[in-house]
């Protein structure tokens, strides 16, 4: 039938199946590729996270290859590199399973094999991953929302946080959840579907910000959250929350505020507190950068400190959450990428080290493809397997359980 057609459309048909064999192979390349730029690091983030997508396309180019071209030689060079694709873009589900059931071990290690028996009704996810989802998105309910309401103006900076509430009126526990950033950015609408989606699961969600430097430096920006959580205390009626139930959950430098309020000896009560892929180990992670190197993390440690740390040792150690990891702190939850080439994953192995020798309750969940900053792709495979045991854990500190210890 090919032989039929008109030679401008046999043109067309193997322009495109070249065309689509080549862009097929070049997103998916970076799921295992380390990107090398910042410029790059958005592709490294989001192919592995939709590689279900990235296989779609793969097996559409191969399929316009086969039927596609008559050249045999174009038609080899295009199969095989889009067979080179679909390989690279099945590698995350092929790793998919053992790491479903990795997560859970090391949950139920820590929390018991049979935690999630009294808390299912508290968290909206009955699956750990779901193909459907992954392509037509996680479904969200209705909540309600409170923007801009401003809880602090140091330097006359005036600081806003966003609030999500469930329809019902209530009393909820409370989650303040912290931006990233590298401490330079961010907004508190950063990652609001997670906001919705948890809000909408009986919680009231504070989305705060803080100053940012290298305008501040540290410890600014911890004195910010500390301010969040004193306003949260002060209008916790107002704002329906139970500040006898309050997680503290960040991203990134985010996660990296969150560990280091939390870890405080004068800490309000914090009933639990989750890191996605945080910083915790200032010193470790100046002098030992990641390679690939896309966003220069010595420079992004010197503006927040303000130095290096031979110029300002004290102030790298007292901004390193690792360092309070000996005292009696609250239930932590780590979640770390694999493949991560900011925060790197070993760094959040020796926090999770440390937190266990001294005998607080810790738990790290490692997903082995995932890059800094997995979870922007909110229906990805890796923020699915993420929110699950985020949801978990947050039910059983949160509803369940009456002894957790609060860190003080």
């Amino acid at each position: 039938m090919m032989s039929t057609l008109p030679s401008f459309i046999k043109e067309v048909l193997t322009g495109s199946a070249i065309f689509l064999s080549v862009i097929g192979l070049f997103l998916s390349i970076w799921i295992v590729v380390p990107v090398p730029t910042a410029f790059l690091l958005p592709l490294g983030v989001g192919a592995p996270e939709v590689c279900h997508w990235l296989l779609l396309l793969n097996f559409t180019a191969f399929g316009v290859s086969f039927f596609g071209i008559r050249s045999h030689w174009l038609q080899y060079v295009a199969l095989g590199i889009s067979g080179v694709g679909i390989v690279l873009s099945m590698l995350p589900f092929l790793q998919l399973s053992a790491t479903q059931q990795q997560m859970q071990l090391a949950m139920e290690k820590e929390l018991g094999k049979d935690y999630l028996t009294s808390i299912e009704q508290h968290f909206g996810r009955s699956h750990r991953f779901s193909l459907v989802d992954a392509f037509q998105g996680i479904p969200t309910s209705k909540i309600r929302y409170t923007p801009n309401i401003e809880f602090a103006s140091p330097d006359s900076i005036p600081l806003r946080l966003d609030i999500y509430r469930p329809l019902q009126v209530g009393q909820y526990p409370g989650i303040v959840v912290i931006h990233g950033g590298g401490w330079q950015s961010g907004s508190p609408t950063t990652n609001a579907d997670f906001s919705r989606y948890i809000a909408a699961r009986g919680y009231t969600v504070f989305a705060i910000t803080y100053r940012y430097a290298p305008t501040y430096k540290f410890p600014a920006q911890i004195d910010d959250v500390r301010s969040a959580l004193a306003f949260i205390q002060q209008h916790a009626a107002e704002y329906e929350t139970d500040i006898n139930r309050i997680a503290l959950l960040g991203r990134s430098a985010g996660a990296h505020l969150a560990m280091l309020a939390a870890y405080q000896q004068d800490a309000p009560p914090i009933r639990a507190v989750i890191s996605y892929y945080g910083p915790s180990n200032l010193v470790k992670g100046y002098y030992e950068p990641p390679t690939p190197d896309p966003l220069n993390v010595r420079s992004v440690l010197e503006a927040f400190i303000g130095g290096t740390p031979d110029q300002l040792p004290e102030q790298y150690t007292k901004a390193s959450p690792i360092h309070y990891a000996n005292r009696s702190v609250p239930p932590t939850l780590l979640i770390h990428g694999g493949r991560d080439h900011i925060s790197r994953i070993i760094f959040t192995r020796l926090l999770f080290q440390a937190l266990q020798t001294a005998g607080n309750q810790a738990i790290l969940l490692e997903i082995p493809w995932a890059e800094h900053a997995f979870d922007y792709i909110f229906n990805g495979p890796s923020n699915q397997l993420a929110l699950y045991h985020t949801e978990s854990f947050l039910a059983w500190a949160l509803f369940e359980n009456k002894n957790v210890n609060n860190g003080v």
